[in-house]
């Protein structure tokens, strides 16, 4: 006689307290979760699409119709409106644009299957078929597409313009797209071509003024001068200046933490200190010869 095995405890991963669930209900609760966080983001899609004014915990108030930033500041914890924020922060990363619209898109598709579910057809049969119609729709954008001709400039940046108008259509600076479509256009054209490394535009805020005071400099711009003697009576513009680039220090350093340096004589304490100075002076000198 075969002697049966003990029946070993099932053991579970979770911390103490969690919830869990499964099934169809579940199913439909992770939807409902979803199109709820949809429907905040419904207002906020188009050219009329309505800012939120959002205020956290510790009452900082932010006024926003970006997808991805509301998403953020509304701090969801339920894990399946997770996948939304996931989905609208790899939109943003990888596109710069289009968060709201992919964050509704994929509500509206768990809407249509919602109803599906409540049939009690297969989760797995569902997902079959969003994955053929979802080739089916690449392969209709691949037929539609067309190829930007950059042989005549006038018009690329006419296109270029127009694609920045777009997307600034439902941000706050809509009544301002033309003054910063070409800004923009201006500064996407100031990079290497083969690489676009958008990391190398950089945004100064300056508070006063207005919107049209905004400009670009094809260079490189401080937000104030540098903080040393007579600074202030400086030039604030400098045109095709000579510029130095440095690896040592050009000041003296502090004493390291308990060094100590022992004389005899005050003599030897001053030519020291005048060695230090001499070291100076000599990297200055260098750089005089360059022309700098």
């Amino acid at each position: 006689m075969q002697r049966s095995l003990p029946v070993q405890p099932t053991i579970v991963l979770l911390k103490e307290g969690t919830d869990t669930s499964q099934g169809r209900p579940q199913l439909l609760s992770n939807i409902s979760a979803c199109l709820a966080i949809a429907e905040t983001l419904a207002t906020t899609l188009g050219p009329r699409g309505m800012d939120k004014l959002i205020v956290n915990e510790r009452g900082e108030a932010q006024i926003t119709n970006d997808g991805a930033t509301i998403l953020k500041l509304l701090e969801i914890v339920h894990p399946a409106a997770r996948t939304l924020v996931d989905i609208a922060r790899a939109q943003d990363a990888e596109v710069g644009d289009g968060t709201t619209s992919v964050v509704l898109f994929a509500a509206q598709l768990l809407k249509e299957v919602r109803y599906l579910i409540e049939e009690a057809v297969n989760p797995h049969l569902i997902m079959k078929g969003l994955r053929q119609a979802s080739q089916l729709a690449i392969d209709r954008i691949k037929e539609l597409q067309i190829t930007v001709d950059k042989s005549n400039p006038e018009q690329f940046r006419s296109l270029l313009i127009k694609c920045a108008s777009t997307s600034m259509s439902s941000k706050l600076i809509h009544s301002e797209k033309p003054f910063f479509a070409n800004m923009v256009v201006d500064a996407v054209q100031c990079l290497d071509q083969s690489d676009l490394d958008e990391s190398l535009i950089g945004v100064k805020k300056i508070p006063g003024g207005g919107t049209q005071d905004s400009l670009l400099i094809n260079g490189v711009a401080f937000k104030k001068t540098f903080t040393y003697a007579g600074a202030e009576q400086q030039p604030k513009l400098f045109h095709n200046p000579p510029i130095l680039c440095l690896n040592v220090e050009l000041e003296l350093k502090a004493e390291k933490d308990n060094a100590e340096v022992r004389v005899d004589a005050v003599s030897e304490y001053q030519a020291i200190v005048d060695a230090e100075w001499e070291i100076i002076y000599r990297k200055l000198e260098a750089i005089e010869k360059t022309g700098a």
